[in-house]
């Protein structure tokens, strides 16, 4: 039976509550191979996981069953720790009685290969799938893709508008959606998020000549200041003294030229405590779609051209 959801672990397929409630619930649920996701809640000197099911009945995560590996892969110690407190998948593959207490024992390896089998090794460049910021490092975010299968987000492929580091833009837990960029030949994912912000031209038509708006300082260079207006649209601003970089600002929007692909702005106001978010809508560029050939970022007749090709 194919009990994998495809929308992945951000849909949670499985009602937990249901499943995890009595041990008849846990029996149908190993008979019919159902995906279920509990809290770890210890790893022991053995490197097994214990995972806190409902009301006192208590998993066991077996070492051996901790993580699918794919050939050549080594299983990493940090992989196993690093579960402590946080959810995790799994199938229940068999119980046993301990010190007159039933325990469940349970594989994450086997819903993760399921997961892998039925999603992960079909997905093509320009799928577009659910994702999960999992942690960030200094060039690269790590998203679980389903049922704790991770795949990377390099720093360039978050956001047109550049930034230092993956937290300005994202926090561990964050669930978003993603475009598959590529795999390796050893069969990894990586992914990317800018082509699912929208195009230079959708970004700009927020605003107009005239309006005063929130921005982030992103950048200084000797010629002026890049203020970012969205994750997807950065406007120039002439240089200020006491401007400094990731601090958000009041800018005047002097012109838009499209053609040009450039927002002249005028800084108003540096220092401001308040950070902007804003709400962005779903772009046509994107909106509904499962899969992208390919995403132009750059207007029709610009004298720049940005563009994703997938196919």
């Amino acid at each position: 039976m194919n009990n994998y959801n495809p929308e992945g672990i951000l849909s949670r397929p499985y009602e937990n509550k249901e499943y995890i409630s009595s041990p008849e619930m846990l029996e149908k649920a190993k008979e019919a191979g159902i995906i279920l996701q509990a809290p770890v809640t210890l790893c022991d000197g053995a490197m097994n996981l214990h995972i806190a099911l409902g009301g006192r009945l208590h998993g066991i995560i077996p070492y051996e069953e901790a993580l699918f590996l794919k050939d050549g892969e080594v299983m990493k110690d940090i992989a196993i720790l690093s579960r402590v407190g946080k959810t995790v998948s799994f199938k229940v593959i068999g119980k046993k009685e301990e010190a007159g207490a039933l325990l469940f024992i349970l594989s994450r390896k086997e819903a993760q290969r399921e997961c892998y089998e039925n999603k992960i090794s079909a997905l093509k460049a320009g799928d577009i799938i659910p994702a999960k910021i999992t942690h960030l490092e200094s060039f690269v975010a790590f998203a679980d893709i389903g049922c704790g299968l991770i795949s990377l987000l390099s720093i360039d492929a978050i956001s047109v508008s550049r930034i230092s580091h993956p937290r300005m833009r994202f926090s561990p837990g964050d669930e978003i959606k993603v475009v598959v960029k590529s795999r390796d030949e050893w069969g990894r994912i990586f992914i990317s998020r800018k082509e699912l912000l929208g195009t230079w031209e959708e970004n700009a038509s927020l605003f107009a000549p005239g309006q005063t708006v929130l921005g982030i300082v992103r950048s200084i260079e000797p010629y002026g200041v890049f203020v970012e207006l969205t994750p997807n649209l950065t406007g120039l601003a002439e240089i200020k003294n006491g401007v400094k970089e990731n601090t958000a600002v009041a800018v005047y929007i002097k012109s838009i030229l499209k053609e040009k692909m450039k927002i002249k702005l005028v800084m108003i106001d540096e220092g401001s405590t308040l950070l902007p978010k804003i709400t962005l809508p779903a772009f046509p560029s994107t909106a509904g779609k499962t899969h992208l050939d390919r995403w132009l970022y750059s207007p029709k007749g610009a004298n720049k051209h940005i563009e994703s090709i997938f196919s």
